[in-house]
């Protein structure tokens, strides 16, 4: 023990009568381990970023919606002049077909468009109103922020009452509660019973996902919407007319287990390509499958961005072999010396390999405290881009880079970086153990 102590004294205090010398040498593993965390924190962060916004639409959810067939869109936008029907997407059959084939499933619920514009005193908007039923709270993962949400009563009676999202709410009633108010859907009037928290959905990814900002959604019950709405949802643009004919507009499925996800998914797509051959007017969103592959692009990412900053750590060890290799040259008297009073080849080369060992790790430890520090900068920093006074115009005003710092790359590059350190210091060492003592005695 006497003899180890010796030895990382003896490292330690040649070390310290070179500082310049040996902040230059682990400069390199400094890098390469800051870069490591920082380039790991930053997949990881998108990782998380997409998980979160996948998982709000339910694990355990299958969702397909009708959509229009491109060549319909294509005939539409080619006769913008003329009166214009079209009929495709999910039909009541087929929901019956579904719930038929899934008799086992948590819950089903549909969703019907209704309306073609929101209408409030003199303020209007495009309609984004669905009937649905009470289940969609909790199959969606919505959230109440004030009132209450349909219920089976409301089912039952018809009524009609509507939950409106976070953003209809801000932009109908600015000023005032808006539970008890009053809103038109084209010209029939419904109350508002609760308001829908926000949505983290809203733009982005989310958005893109589920088709629409869901904060501004109005829920309706279904029994309402069949009732007080046909299957016609119009719109008027410009003195043309056009509608669409969608019996079912979405369908959210819950199966029982995340593991009968794929499966029923699967299960699901051949059912609804069987009545609708080819699925040109029925678009299906399984998150599950959404979030599988959102973590093998995540760990693609890490590993590649992980093997590229690896790079920094491997000329980082040549870095430290170079220079261990000079010191050796510059040392050889004092190799010559020590061996004259007794050290063995085995205490030149412990010292030696005690020198880059510690340089090694005093590079990791700086390499991870700046690593941890660029991270945390970078996910504080670009959120406030936008509100710097010259070039924050250049930036968008939602614009993010999450970073999440994970113990395992703290660890794996704290680790490479010492290994790193000791493999390329065994040459230089080996060769300082290997000098002729009376040769290294003669040296200048």
């Amino acid at each position: 023990m006497a003899f180890l102590i010796e030895i990382i004294r003896l490292g330690l205090s040649n070390l310290r009568l070179h500082k310049i010398r040996a902040f230059l040498t682990t400069l390199g593993i400094i890098l390469g381990v800051a870069a490591v965390i920082t380039m790991v924190s930053l997949g990881e962060g998108a990782k998380q970023d997409a998980l979160t916004k996948i998982e709000r639409l339910g694990a355990k959810n299958i969702i397909i919606r009708s959509q229009k067939p491109a060549e319909q869109q294509a005939q539409s936008s080619g006769q913008q002049r003329q009166s214009w029907i079209s009929r495709y997407g999910i039909t009541r059959d087929d929901l019956d077909v579904i719930q038929q084939n899934f008799p086992d499933a948590e819950h089903i619920v549909p969703l019907k468009e209704i309306g073609s514009q929101i209408l409030r005193e003199d303020k209007r908007k495009i309609s984004q109103a669905y009937g649905t039923t009470p289940e969609l709270l909790r199959v969606a993962n919505l959230r109440i922020g004030r009132g209450r949400y349909l219920t089976p009563a409301d089912m039952a009676e018809s009524a009609t009452v509507c939950v409106i999202g976070a953003e209809v709410a801000k932009e109908f009633f600015p000023l005032e509660d808006p539970i008890g108010q009053s809103l038109r859907i084209d010209s029939k009037p419904f109350t508002v019973v609760g308001v829908l928290a926000p949505i983290g959905l809203s733009g982005g990814a989310g958005a893109a996902l589920v088709g629409r900002d869901m904060n501004l959604d109005i829920h309706v019950p279904i029994s309402a919407a069949r009732a007080v709405f046909s299957d016609l949802v119009r719109r008027f643009s410009s003195g043309s007319f056009q509608a669409n004919e969608v019996q079912v507009s979405e369908i959210y499925l819950s199966v029982p287990t995340r593991d009968r996800v794929m499966v029923d998914a699967e299960r699901l797509r051949r059912i609804m390509d069987v009545r609708h051959p080819g699925l040109t007017d029925i678009g299906m969103i399984v998150p599950y499958e959404l979030l599988e592959s959102a973590r093998k692009t995540a760990l693609t990412f890490n590993l590649v961005s992980g093997a590229i900053a690896g790079v920094a750590l491997l000329v980082g060890g040549i870095g430290i072999m170079n220079i261990m290799l000079a010191t050796v040259t510059e040392r050889i008297r004092e190799i010559g010396i020590r061996r004259a009073v007794g050290a063995t080849r085995r205490h030149i080369l412990m010292q030696f390999l005690v020198e880059t060992g510690v340089l090694s790790s005093l590079g990791g430890v700086v390499g991870v405290a700046l690593g941890i520090g660029a991270s945390v900068f970078i996910g504080w920093v670009v959120p406030r881009l936008p509100t710097l006074p010259l070039v924050g115009g250049l930036f968008p005003s939602d614009v993010a880079l999450p970073t999440a710092v994970t113990l395992w790359s703290i660890l794996v590059s704290f680790g490479v970086a010492v290994a790193t350190g000791l493999i390329f210091g065994i040459y230089p060492a080996r060769q300082a153990a290997a000098q002729d003592p009376i040769v290294a005695l003669r040296h200048d």
